[in-house]
């Protein structure tokens, strides 16, 4: 009989196991004992491999919360320059405070002192940071603070673990490839610096049900995520061209109602009863200066000449739009109709390249898309070495600049190279995503003959709109599901590339 590893109640075809065809998983497995032989079982309880990445992924937030112990304990609270030099800095303690929580002020409807007069975050985002301030027991405001932070981490990792469980099953023979982003070094590094965790979960269970073909539970959850964070709303971008390509009117418009009926129902009581603090996120974005990380801030800082917030905005969107407008063309010449993810990942990437602002939490928009679009751990540890690089940059930068006379830390040519590296990462593995769009056959999700094991009712359908060299080479079509499969590229062994 066939290991619970080997085989899928959903399937035929047994599960990819990246030892077999990935060099450096089997490398990596050495650490284990070896990749997993032929004759190998796994329980049928935890250990399956679900089971085994929500465990690893426990684990590895659980060394991301000891990271930042040093900050728990004290540099959180006596100086800036401590918590980064300890690279170990939290927004949550400190907007605890500085946003009115630790007063039991109600975001979006009570005004706060100072500069920020109401919570800067999409509605259900404030909904979970309230619902933790709820959570928080009282005592000393540090005690607090320490404490809030911890209710958020226990929520943040329940988040974490949907991710990386919702990544294992999106592609129903390769649930391995959840270990991506379980093991992801930069996840666990960020993920209790903010909250996106709430969003990045939304938009992962959002992708699992749209490779169950559950149209309208995925649009449902994108407007829940769109209500936490701005990034899932361009997912509907690669629906739609998508659908195009392939015809699917029906199944994009029920995804758009889906997302804007969810939107609605979260945003609509603040919108009518507090619209002045509904409206500062939206207002806050818009008026945001060059900020950290991004290419823009090299330009200021190396020209010596600052640039309107206005020129800014209409730079990057036009920036965006065309390069989006480059993945629309890319979608409809491919020689076969590009996989979901990675047109997700490739949008996503283009709004994280062209914004004014790289906040280091960041990376987690990416990571999921990035282990369904390309599943291959070579590319994907050098993309994640150099989001480490620059989590390391931001922190040393911040550190030299509130360190006086001392100068201890990264000068600004240093973060400069830091930014560069973050960018130069996002390129390559937007890079090797358009090759394998371009040449299916290099797309490891694709060798044994699948088509788009996440796209749901895109999974195998037939193209109806094309444009260029793809409407005049009718042998890249996708075979009906009745069809005879065809394989591209090797169906064992090592990968080629």
């Amino acid at each position: 009989m066939p290991s619970a590893e080997d085989m899928s109640v959903d399937q035929e075809r047994p599960v990819v196991r990246p030892t077999h065809e990935d060099e450096i998983a089997e490398a990596g497995s050495e650490l284990i004992g070896g990749r997993s032989g032929r004759w190998t079982r796994l329980g049928s309880t935890a250990l399956t491999p679900v089971g085994i990445i929500a465990l690893v992924a426990i684990g590895m937030f659980a060394l991301g919360m000891v990271q930042k112990l040093p900050c728990y304990n004290w540099a959180w609270f006596r100086g800036a320059g401590s918590q980064y030099t300890h690279a170990c800095y939290s927004d949550i303690p400190h907007l605890y405070v500085g946003r009115g929580f630790s007063e039991g002020l109600v975001p979006y409807f009570d005004k706060l002192p100072g500069d920020m007069q109401y919570l800067e975050y999409p509605v259900l985002t404030g909904v979970f940071m309230q619902i933790a301030s709820w959570l928080t027991p009282g005592g000393s405001i540090q005690h607090r603070e320490q404490m809030y932070w911890m209710v958020n981490a226990g929520m943040l990792m329940i988040c974490a673990v949907i991710i990386a469980v919702c990544v294992a099953r999106t592609h129903r023979r390769r649930p391995w490839d959840g270990l991506l982003v379980a093991l992801a070094p930069a996840f666990a590094l960020t993920a209790t610096i903010n909250w996106d965790l709430l969003a990045v979960a939304l938009t992962a269970a959002a992708m699992l049900m749209w490779s169950r073909g559950r149209v309208l539970a995925f649009g449902i959850l994108i407007g829940l995520a769109t209500a936490a964070k701005l990034y899932p709303v361009f997912l509907l971008g690669p629906v739609f061209v998508l659908c195009w390509r392939a015809g699917k009117w029906r199944e994009f418009a029920m995804a758009t109602l889906g997302a804007a009926a969810s939107w609605l129902v979260v945003n609509l009581p603040v919108m009518i009863f507090a619209p002045e603090g509904w409206k500062k996120f939206y207002t806050f974005s818009e008026e945001r200066g060059i900020d950290f990380g991004s290419f823009w801030l090299i330009i200021t800082q190396r020209t010596g000449e600052a640039i309107e917030v206005s020129t800014v905005n209409t730079v990057s969107t036009l920036l965006a739009v065309l390069l989006c407008a480059a993945i629309g063309a890319l979608t409809l010449m491919a020689p076969r109709r590009p996989r979901f993810p990675q047109l997700a990942f490739l949008v996503v990437a283009v709004f994280i390249l062209v914004n004014k602002v790289y906040s280091p939490q960041y990376v987690l928009w990416l990571i999921p898309l990035a282990a369904l679009a390309r599943p291959r751990w070579r590319d994907f540890l050098i993309w994640q070495a150099c989001e480490v690089m620059y989590f390391l940059g931001i922190w040393m930068y911040l550190a030299y600049t509130t360190s006086g006379d001392k100068h201890q830390g990264l000068p600004t040519e240093g973060y400069q190279l830091a930014i560069i590296l973050h960018l130069l990462g996002t390129l390559y593995l937007c890079a090797v995503v358009v090759r394998d769009i371009l040449m299916p056959e290099r797309d490891v999700v694709r060798r044994d003959g699948s088509d788009d094991p996440s796209g749901g009712v895109l999974d195998r359908a037939g193209d109806v709109f094309v444009l260029g060299r793809a409407a005049r080479q009718p042998r890249h079509a996708v075979p009906a599901a009745e069809g005879p499969r065809v394989e591209w590229g090797a169906a064992h062994g090592p990968a080629a590339d």
